[in-house]
């Protein structure tokens, strides 16, 4: 995970880089007419200041005017906007209604009950980068579409550390060999797309206050058990029978400058024996 952190990073800084290189590059033929000190020619655009703060731009191509406010925070969203790299930082867990005395639950895992799957809420992180979002403008700039591409990082540590993910045969055990581990924890990472309708109460504010939800499609292309005894770490990589798709329901509440999130799924993580469903709440480091 510290690998991915740092590749993300990386691309932010790139990101940045390529942004700031392209804004100069198209910072040309900048003019300011002597006989009208509030008209400023930009390339092929016009742009005049009025008294009262407000611009009108006119483009030669198009001889079309078009009034900007940027006096008293107003501000006009395009139609589709794109908001690169968006961390996500917060807690998993799951809602664990197994039967754990039903005989599928036993051959699964045997000795198995709600107290051995128990997990350290505070250690049980989950971290989401998202590579975009997007949010296309419906009605006013009020109701929004908002899809996106990311990669979802959960981790499950287990309070007693005695649960051991077998690969052959596939099953979980309560393994006393395990007792003294000082870290037990699942990992399941999956690729997600996010698909939400987004309701933004102050269109006109570039940091506004809102609410999405809708749906989320991720599949898992990784899950691994990874265990430490003082300092000696081990890892597990295998599916565990794990599903190999999740589909979540999502949602964020948009505070200004605090955005939160949260997704539960629609079924167990489980492919047999257990019935878990995982749900994440968190923090979101996103401009909107």
């Amino acid at each position: 995970m510290k690998r991915i952190l740092t590749l993300s990073i990386i691309l932010c800084a790139s990101l940045m880089g390529f942004t700031q290189s392209d804004t100069t590059g198209t910072r040309k033929d900048t003019t300011i007419n002597p006989q009208h000190p509030d008209t400023i020619k930009v390339g092929g655009m016009i742009i005049i200041r009025r008294h009262d703060g407000t611009e009108i731009e006119h483009n030669h191509q198009n001889h079309d005017y078009e009034d900007h406010h940027h006096h008293h925070g107003y501000y006009t969203a395009s139609n589709i906007s794109t908001n690169w790299v968006i961390f996500d930082i917060g807690f998993s867990n799951y809602n664990d209604k197994t039967d754990y005395n039903s005989a599928e639950a036993q051959s699964f895992a045997p000795g198995g009950s709600h107290e051995s799957f128990k997990l350290n809420t505070w250690k049980s992180r989950n971290i989401n980068i998202w590579f975009f979002m997007q949010r296309l403008n419906l009605i006013q700039h009020i109701v929004n579409l908002k899809y996106g591409l990311g990669m979802e990082l959960n981790n499950y540590f287990y309070d007693d550390t005695r649960v051991h993910l077998n690969t052959d045969p596939t099953l979980i055990t309560m393994d006393s060999a395990f007792a003294h581990l000082t870290k037990n924890k699942l990992a399941a990472d999956y690729l997600t797309v996010p698909l939400m309708i987004n309701f933004n109460f102050t269109p006109h504010q570039e940091r506004g206050f809102g609410v999405s939800f809708g749906v989320s499609a991720g599949l898992r292309y990784s899950s691994r058990q990874k265990i430490k005894e003082g300092g000696d770490v081990h890892k597990v990589h295998d599916d565990f029978s794990l599903s190999d798709w999740k589909i979540s329901y999502v949602g964020e509440i948009l505070l200004g400058p605090v955005k939160l999130y949260g997704s539960y799924a629609t079924q167990s993580m489980w492919s047999k024996g257990l019935d878990q469903t995982p749900y994440t709440v968190g923090v979101r480091i996103s401009n909107w």
